[in-house]
């Protein structure tokens, strides 16, 4: 029988599995026998299926729809496991809550480094060197993603540089905490960015330059609301103005390191959150940092610096200081000030130094 000539766009009309069969290419002779209960999908080549499941591992929303996927089949189960799926997997597959922390989160998230996936090397860092206290194993996974281009990975050694997280107050290295911040700037980071100009104003680290500093600190701001605007309605054009550089740090996809909405806590920071704030946690006597999308705890007592005027917050780097006194302290730390004047308590005006 004569088939139809196909339009480019047009879909094959597919009524049997001889139809299917000589789509995909083979040849099926007079004496073949035809199953009624044919699977289409068991025809389906495994590049063709692996593909597909790289494309959902990249855009799943939460850990139950990868187990989901891995549980449907025992063909899609192999598949999940595969080095291509891990490696494209989303930073949501691997949002585990800190109360289902266990043995077999902790072998898929190696797994998830062992493919080459840049968000598994930074999450389980964290991981491992703040809840875990494996300080060495930790830092060098962050340094694994940082070297792959990761710009949180970047970002947060430069914290655990400029707290000397892990180790004593001497072991503080301000100018490696400025490089690193820088190279995370230059990958879009916003909390970086902001970071870098508050060291170049304080002069803390680098040469001080004011000038410098509130440009930094400007283009902070607006690759902010560049980045809110995006995410409201991604086929908006934005006035060059508004973004600072080029245009490819704007979020793209789960591809690792491009700069992300600080409106938006990343899986690993609710994770720090919540293992800290547990009645179990072992470093209850250590402070938190007092930004709510942040989590990181002290590693040594006085290791975070105090608010200046009101001394009731500590913050670990001078970006989650910022951020925080826009979404909540500013008003808290009105009010204290506003209620010590009238009592005429000075000396709580002075009750930290650093910030």
């Amino acid at each position: 029988m004569k088939r139809k000539r196909l339009e480019i766009g047009e879909a094959p009309e597919i009524r049997n599995r001889c139809d299917f069969v000589e789509i995909c290419g083979e040849k099926v002779t007079s004496g073949s026998s035809i199953s009624i209960g044919f699977d289409f999908f068991d025809a389906m080549p495994d590049d063709l299926v692996l593909i597909v499941v790289c494309k959902l591992s990249a855009t799943a929303d939460c850990p139950a729809d990868f187990v989901n996927l891995s549980l449907t089949c025992r063909r899609l189960n192999g598949l999940c496991l595969d080095s291509p799926v891990l490696r494209a997997a989303s930073p949501n597959i691997m949002a585990v809550k800190a109360k289902k922390w266990s043995g077999s989160a902790h072998k898929f998230l190696v797994r998830c480094v062992e493919s080459g996936n840049l968000e598994a090397c930074y999450i389980l860092g964290m991981i491992r060197f703040y809840c875990l206290q494996k300080r060495m194993s930790g830092a060098a996974l962050m340094a694994r993603a940082a070297i792959g281009g990761h710009a949180q990975a970047l970002y947060s050694l430069a914290v655990i540089q400029f707290n000397g997280s892990g180790g004593a107050k001497k072991d503080k290295d301000l100018r490696a905490g400025v490089a690193l911040c820088a190279r995370a700037a230059f990958l879009g980071h916003v909390d970086a960015l902001r970071e870098l100009g508050h060291c170049l104003q304080d002069g803390y680290g680098v040469k001080k330059n004011i000038a410098d500093g509130r440009l930094f600190l400007f283009q902070a701001n607006a690759l902010e609301f560049a980045v809110v605007l995006r995410a409201k309605n991604p086929s908006a054009a934005l006035p060059p103005a508004w973004v600072p550089y080029n245009s490819n740090i704007l979020p793209r996809g789960n591809n690792p390191g491009y700069v992300t909405s600080t409106m938006v806590v990343h899986p690993v920071n609710r994770f720090l959150s919540e293992w800290f704030s547990s009645e179990s946690n072992p470093c209850s006597e250590l402070r938190l940092c007092s930004h709510s999308g942040c989590g990181r705890p002290e590693t040594r007592r006085h290791e975070f610096r105090r608010c200046s005027v009101c001394g009731a917050v500590n913050y670990c780097s001078r970006a989650c200081q910022a951020l925080d006194w826009k979404l909540r302290h500013k008003a808290e730390c009105s009010t204290f000030v506003r209620v010590a004047g009238e009592d005429g308590g000075d000396d709580a005006l002075h009750a930290g130094e650093d910030f």
